[in-house]
C-alpha cells in the first residue's frame, strides 16, 4: 500500500490581543494548551476555506514569543507571535502549494490580516513558508 506522502509549511503571526506571559512559554501550562487548541480550531476553520482545503491536513502550535510592541511602549504590553506547523498530502496534483496564493487567501480570509476569530492580529505579521 501507498503512504501518502505529506509536504509541511509554517505559518507565523503576531497578536496584538494577547498579550505574553512566561505561561506561554511553558508548553505543559493550562495557558498554552488553551490558546494552542484554540488556534488550531481557528487554522483549521481558515485553512478548509482556501485552495489547498481538499489536501489540507491540520496545523498544531510550536511556539509562542514575546514580540515588543514598539507601537505602544508606554504601556509596556507585549504582543505575542504564534509559529505553527501545518501539513498538506502531497500524493494527488491537487496538492500544488503554491504560498504566495495561499497567503493571499490567508489575508482576505482575516481581513487583511487584521483578525483571526476572538484574535487580533499585526497586519504586517504574517508569513507563510513552504
Amino acid at each position: 500500500a501507498m503512504f501518502p506522502r505529506t509536504g509541511m509549511f509554517t505559518v507565523n503571526f503576531t497578536i496584538t490581543n494577547l498579550q505574553y506571559s512566561s505561561s506561554l512559554r511553558n508548553v505543559l501550562s493550562a495557558k498554552f494548551t488553551s490558546t494552542a487548541n484554540v488556534l488550531t480550531t481557528l487554522l483549521d476553520q481558515l485553512f478548509k476555506k482556501t485552495s489547498i482545503h481538499s489536501v489540507y491536513t491540520g496545523c498544531k502550535t510550536v511556539s509562542f514569543r514575546i514580540y515588543p510592541n514598539f507601537h505602544r511602549p508606554a504601556q509596556n504590553i507585549e504582543d505575542t507571535g504564534v509559529d505553527a506547523v501545518c501539513t498538506y498530502k502531497t500524493d494527488s496534483a491537487a496538492s500544488q502549494f503554491d504560498r504566495v496564493i495561499v497567503y493571499h487567501e490567508v489575508s482576505n480570509k482575516t481581513n487583511g490580516i487584521t483578525n483571526l476569530g476572538i484574535y487580533s492580529l499585526h497586519q504586517e505579521s504574517l508569513y507563510i513558508n513552504g
